[in-house]
C-alpha cells in the first residue's frame, strides 16, 4: 500500500483509509461483529493503516468495534476519532457541545473504548458555534502535551475557523465531505489547507456508495440508513443523478476500472496530501478500493473528467438541512 503524509505533520498514512462508521452505525443493519473484526482486520493485511470513527457512531459501539479489533495490532495503525456532539441518555444526536471539560470527558471514554492510551487524530466532529474555536484548539493542545493525544482536526470546517483553530494549535487535518459530486471544498479549505501545510481526509469519497453505481432510482433505504434523510437521495433525485454515474462508467470503461476506483483515483489525484476514508463494509469491496491506488489519470483525463461532470447538474443537497452545518 502507498503512503501519504498528512500536510507537514508528519503523520505518514495509507493512501486510502478505512471509514469504520458504516459497520456499526448509518448505512443500515450493523454489520456481525466477528465479520466487522474480521473486516478491520483484512484491512491491516493489505496495508491499511489509517482507521477513522467517532463516538457518536452507535453511538459508541464504533470505537468499541474499532479498539477490540485493532488492539492486536495497535503498534502498526494509526487511530482517528472525534468529539462534539450532545448525546442523551438513550445516546441520541441533540445538538453540539465542544465545551473543553465536555471535550476531555469524550476522550478519557474514547480511550477506554478504543483500548489505547493516545488518540493519534481526535477531530472536533462539528464545529460548535456556542465555542470559540480558540478554546477547542486550546483544550486539545493540553491534550496533547498530557500524550492522551497526538494530532489535531477539524471536521466540516471552513476556511475561516481552520486558520483560527491553527494558530493556536497546528491542524494535522482538515476532513470534510468531498467527492466528484460534492466540490464545495475546492472553493476555500482545500486551498487554506494547501496554504497551510494541513492533510485533507475526504468523508463520503464515494458519494456515501452513489458513485459506485450499485444504487440506483428503484433503491430503498432503511429508516436507520442516513441516506434516507439526504436530499440527493430521494428517487426523484436518484433517477436524475444517475446521469453523473454514467459519466463515471465511461472513463471506468476505457480505464478498465470500476467507477468507485475511479472516484477514489480522481481524489488521490487532486493532492499528494488528501487521504480519503471510503467506508470497506466486506473483503470484496476493500480489495476493490484499495486497487484504486493503481489507477492512473493523467491530466488530460482529469481535465476530461471535469469538463464532462461540469455539464451534469446534480440534484439536492448533499446533506438533509439539520446537518448542513459547515462552518466559516
Amino acid at each position: 500500500m502507498q503512503q501519504r503524509q498528512l500536510g507537514n505533520s508528519g503523520l505518514t498514512v495509507s493512501a486510502i483509509g478505512m471509514g469504520a462508521m458504516g459497520l456499526s452505525f448509518g448505512l443500515g443493519p450493523a454489520a456481525d461483529r466477528h465479520e466487522a473484526i474480521g473486516v478491520l482486520r483484512a484491512a491491516v493485511d493489505r496495508g491499511v493503516t489509517f482507521f477513522d470513527t467517532a463516538e457518536a457512531y452507535g453511538p459508541f459501539t464504533n470505537e468499541q468495534l474499532v479498539g477490540e479489533a485493532l488492539a492486536p495490532v495497535r503498534s502498526q495503525v494509526i487511530l482517528a476519532t472525534k468529539f462534539g456532539f450532545k448525546l442523551d441518555e438513550n445516546g441520541q444526536t441533540i445538538g453540539v457541545d465542544s465545551r473543553p471539560e465536555h471535550i476531555k470527558n469524550v476522550v478519557e471514554a474514547s480511550l477506554q473504548r478504543l483500548r489505547t492510551d493516545t488518540i493519534d487524530l481526535l477531530y472536533q466532529h462539528r464545529v460548535d458555534p456556542a465555542v470559540p474555536i480558540e478554546d477547542v484548539a486550546g483544550t486539545v493542545k493540553e491534550l496533547i502535551e498530557q500524550g492522551k493525544v497526538k494530532h489535531f482536526g477539524l471536521s466540516e470546517a471552513g476556511a475561516a475557523t481552520i486558520r483560527r483553530a491553527h494558530a493556536v494549535h497546528p491542524v494535522t487535518a482538515v476532513q470534510n465531505q468531498y467527492s466528484l459530486w460534492t466540490r464545495e471544498p475546492e472553493a476555500a479549505v482545500i486551498p487554506v489547507c494547501d496554504e497551510l501545510g494541513i492533510g485533507f481526509v475526504p468523508w463520503g469519497p464515494l458519494g456515501t456508495g452513489f458513485l459506485t453505481g450499485a444504487i440506483d432510482a428503484s433503491t430503498k433505504f432503511d429508516s436507520n440508513d442516513l441516506r434516507s434523510t439526504f436530499p440527493r437521495f430521494t428517487p426523484e433525485a436518484l433517477k436524475t443523478n444517475l446521469a453523473f454515474v454514467d459519466m463515471i462508467r465511461t472513463f471506468a470503461t476505457r480505464k478498465d476500472a470500476t467507477p468507485a476506483q475511479i472516484a477514489l483515483a480522481w481524489l488521490l489525484a487532486q493532492k499528494p496530501w488528501i487521504v480519503p476514508i471510503p467506508g470497506m463494509n466486506s473483503v470484496k469491496h476493500m480489495d476493490e478500493n484499495l486497487a484504486s491506488v493503481d489507477v492512473v489519470l493523467t491530466q488530460d483525463d482529469l481535465r476530461e473528467i471535469d469538463a464532462a461532470a461540469s455539464k451534469i447538474t446534480v440534484q439536492g443537497e448533499r446533506l438533509a438541512e439539520g446537518l448542513l452545518s459547515l462552518s466559516e
